[in-house]
């Protein structure tokens, strides 16, 4: 059996396992076919990971890689309110990747595919020259003319995100540095490798009905801050005090002699939500997160204004630039 045939195989096992009443032609024919829910529009996202640029063999191993290309797209239905339903995988494989790795990749993608109830319904593979490169297509649904958007902010709204945020980069520069297996801090590892997106709170704040801007931190909060700003026309002022950061990653960053709200701005791929919401909305929203077992933290506030974000620390207030992750820059 090559590669393509096994990926073949536990493709159709993953797919079998648990049967899907909305798939009318799974994986195996020429396409897939699903029946929509009346009342529901379809929400659409994508990406990919392609090695060396995204991740290197000291960074992810195969399971992780699956897990994290999956956890990106469940992410963007996330940031919309909606609800992630099938996958598309497609995957370029090298000569040199094993079929036991390949078979981890799909192993990754099927753990977290389950516990948000995605199916996996097709795909593609292909060989590639020289590295590995992993996309899905990810559907969702959402109710229909009520998705969230980056454009609903207004001046007065309260900023927020809905975790503690710099983990997943503080991990990546633990992974590329440490030399004594990574034990120290293995939760930044964890935080980088396999990310858990926010589909709970994100279809609590849709289901909220509250005017909602939002966006889910893939590359850095003053990036995706900077996409709400722009979208809505106004400026986004966070406050550095506020930021949330997690016990490890403030440690971490002690030893390494950094302020860790670096990461958290600019490092990326924690895969938090940030958002806004009107000032007398605030209360009931956090309180119905609160009894929901989710967490909103507010980190700023939204003025009129040029579309910019602003930063507030111990020096003063200053305009951020944009310096998020980079997709078309190898690191």
């Amino acid at each position: 059996m090559d590669e393509f045939e096994l990926i073949r195989q536990l493709l159709h096992q993953r797919n079998t396992i648990s049967p899907d009443s909305g798939v009318e032609v799974d994986a195996g024919d020429d396409a897939a076919v699903i029946r929509h829910r009346q009342g529901m529009s379809t929400v659409f996202t994508c990406d990919t990971m392609v090695e060396t640029v995204h991740f290197l063999p000291q960074t992810m191993d195969a399971t992780s890689i699956g897990w994290k290309c999956l956890a990106a797209n469940i992410s963007d239905v996330a940031a919309m309110g909606g609800i992630p339903t099938y996958a598309l995988v497609s995957l370029g494989v090298p000569d040199q990747w094993e079929s036991s790795a390949l078979e981890a990749i799909y192993q990754g993608m099927d753990m977290l595919a389950r516990q948000h109830d995605v199916r996996l319904v097709g795909g593609d593979t292909v060989r590639s020259p020289r590295h590995l490169v992993l996309t899905i297509t990810l559907l969702g649904e959402v109710e229909a003319g009520q998705a969230l958007l980056r454009s609903s902010a207004r001046a007065d709204d309260i900023v927020f995100v809905t975790g503690p945020l710099g983990a997943s980069a503080a991990g990546l520069d633990r992974l590329l540095q440490a030399s004594d297996g990574n034990q120290a801090y293995p939760g930044l590892i964890v935080a980088h490798q396999r990310p858990r997106p926010q589909v709970d709170v994100g279809r609590w704040l849709l289901e909220s009905g509250a005017r909602i801007a939002l966006n889910d931190i893939s590359d850095g909060l003053a990036q995706e801050a900077y996409d709400i700003a722009v979208a809505s026309g106004v400026t986004v002022v966070l406050e550095k005090e506020r930021i949330p950061l997690n016990d490890e990653t403030r440690a971490y960053a002690r030893e390494k002699k950094i302020d860790p709200v670096e990461w958290a701005l600019f490092g990326g791929e924690d895969f938090q939500l940030v958002g806004t919401v009107s000032a007398p909305k605030w209360e009931l929203i956090c309180r119905g997160a609160q009894e929901r077992g989710l967490q909103l933290i507010p980190v700023g506030r939204v003025e009129a204004g040029r579309a910019r974000v602003d930063y507030i620390d111990e020096e003063g207030r200053r305009e951020l630039t944009q310096r998020g992750f980079n997709h078309f820059r190898k690191g």
